[in-house]
């Protein structure tokens, strides 16, 4: 027993020992959007990896109000021990909400574009990064796109849609509720052709409620295909298999469209890029769980991409 006490000390006082003081630095780069940047010390320039996040509240480590998993955080500090700097920032509703001034009826899907474009921009000017790199996530895949073009180097694309959105959930409403798919797809053609639907299943209010249709009707007149056709640099799509909100079938839709670009299917990494057993309960509970590392395969995926 003494022993096992013994090791067990020895081994803590070797993991406190290795822990990293990560130099992480905040900045704000508009009105609306600050983030983090953990850049390397080396004195050559290196490569920057500019985070984007997904749908919701999403604040720059990938978490949101009451979901707590710090994605983004591991990654960035993942990159960081590779010798690779990141800067990875709140979405403009964090800190709207923050302030209480989000207003859900001005929002539009171009906003995040154009913040993306700011931060791109801003990165651009500083002398101690060779290249600038786009990371979107979910949503922020479509986001990343469409601010990567002609502005960075390369581009990376993690759990990002390879449809239109009202596509996307049409095919999720048939996978977790087909009841629901036929009026949905008929609500999202009126709001596609009028810009405004006035029926529409009470279960989908969260996606059809009057103060989010125009964000949804501008959401819906980007398509990734042609989005990431028209990308001219190195791309890495990445997708894990274990994802409930967005399957590997995107990623392979995008991969048609961008057939020089690299495909990496992640096994039994989920939507947080946690690795999970499966697609139940316990697949649910990384969502709100910062203890758990992130998939490694995902890490020297990434890793490779940007050292070829």
């Amino acid at each position: 027993m003494r022993l096992l006490i013994l090791i067990t000390f020895l081994l803590n006082s070797l993991c406190n020992e290795a822990q990293v003081d990560f130099p992480e630095q905040n900045i704000s780069i508009n009105p609306f959007i600050e983030g983090t940047l953990l850049k390397t010390s080396k004195e050559t320039t290196s490569d920057l990896v500019i985070f984007i996040g997904g749908s919701g509240p999403t604040d720059r480590d990938g978490n949101q109000p009451m979901m707590k998993n710090n994605a983004f955080k591991f990654l960035s500090q993942a990159l960081f021990n590779y010798g690779i700097s990141s800067f990875r920032y709140d979405k403009r509703v964090v800190k709207a909400l923050k302030n209480g001034q989000f207003d859900e009826s001005s929002a539009r899907f171009d906003d995040f574009i154009n913040d993306a474009k700011d931060v791109i921009d801003f990165f651009a000017l500083a002398p101690d990064f060779e290249r600038l790199i786009i990371l979107g996530h979910s949503q922020g895949s479509l986001v990343g796109m469409l601010a990567a073009k002609g502005k960075a180097d390369a581009f990376i694309s993690i759990a990002g849609a390879g449809q239109e959105i009202d596509d996307v959930i049409i095919d999720q409403l048939n996978w977790q509720a087909p009841q629901l798919s036929d009026a949905a797809r008929q609500a999202f053609d009126d709001l596609r052709t009028n810009g405004t639907v006035q029926s529409y299943p009470q279960a989908l209010a969260s996606i059809f409620r009057p103060s989010l249709q125009g964000f949804i009707a501008n959401w819906m007149t980007y398509d990734p295909q042609k989005a990431i056709s028209d990308l001219e640099m190195p791309i890495l799509i990445v997708n894990g298999t274990r994802d409930m909100q967005v399957q590997t079938t995107e990623a392979e839709l995008l991969k048609t469209k961008a057939p020089n670009a690299k495909l990496l299917l992640v096994p039994n990494m989920n939507h947080v890029l946690k690795l999970v057993p499966g697609n139940g309960l316990d697949n649910s509970k990384t969502y709100d769980d910062p203890n758990i590392p992130i998939a490694p395969e995902l890490v020297e995926g990434i890793v490779s991409f940007l050292d070829h």
